[in-house]
């Protein structure tokens, strides 16, 4: 680095880039965690409170507990709260906010997909082959058995396994190119917490999902993209709406 005259002082400094909201908050509520104000096995405070005590989106703390939730630090009991699991060795106190500054953020992902998903499901009603809608059944019949036993890791190989599916069916290089590495953000923990614990939180919520898949494939089977679009849409108005509330 050199200084006003051109001289090179040894100083090497970083860039400085801008921290997400949610990782700031993971980290707020990590230093809690590691001094003592939550002890292991203690629930923390309810969303809302984490929100109102920090100035900042409820969904900005969702984030940040799917992160935490994603490393291991805490768990989430349905209908109770969020509890500590373990105190974070500082290695571990790291991970979770090096995850949301890492990964594409939930909202990224749904704004994203509700975009481009859609016209996909309508390409597919007007252009697509049997073949590719045979494959679609088949996966959605997956969906609903994991969704009927409530396998969640299970179910969520078969959706994604849906999306793939749609995007293959299109049987265009360049949009399964373009959209493919969209779909590969289901492989990203904080997107997979944050489905799991708000969106797909018990087996209704996984069925209820499955038909809106099958409401999608429907259309498609029976030509009528501006449904097969509309489908899609409300599958991710529907999530967003759950990030929102």
């Amino acid at each position: 680095m050199t200084d006003l005259n051109g001289n090179d002082n040894g100083t090497h400094f970083e860039k400085v880039r801008p921290r997400k909201v949610s990782a700031i908050a993971a980290e707020q509520i990590i230093r809690a965690i590691k001094g003592g104000s939550f002890p292991v096995g203690s629930k923390l405070p309810s969303e809302f409170d984490l929100a109102e005590q920090m100035g900042v989106s409820r969904p900005s703390i969702r984030e940040a507990l799917s992160a935490l939730q994603a490393v291991g630090l805490i768990t989430s009991r349905p209908g109770s709260g969020n509890y500590v699991v373990k105190t974070p060795s500082s290695e571990e106190e790291a991970a979770a906010p090096h995850l949301i500054e890492n990964e594409a953020g939930c909202l990224e992902v749904m704004d994203a997909r509700s975009i481009l998903e859609p016209p996909v499901a309508a390409y597919v009603a007007l252009k697509g082959t049997a073949e590719g809608v045979q494959q679609l059944q088949q996966v959605t019949a997956e969906m609903r058995e994991r969704a009927q036993r409530g396998e969640f890791a299970d179910y969520f190989e078969a959706d994604k396994a849906f999306h793939r599916a749609l995007v293959s069916a299109t049987d265009n290089r360049l949009i399964m190119e373009s959209i493919s590495p969209l779909v590969n953000t289901m492989d990203q923990k904080l997107y997979r917490e944050f489905t799991h614990h708000y969106y797909l939180k018990n087996v209704s919520d996984l069925e209820q999902v499955v038909d809106l898949h099958c409401e999608i494939v429907d259309a498609i089977a029976r030509r009528e993209p501006d449904i097969a679009a509309e489908k899609m849409s409300e599958h991710w108005r529907r999530m967003k709406e759950i990030w929102e509330a």
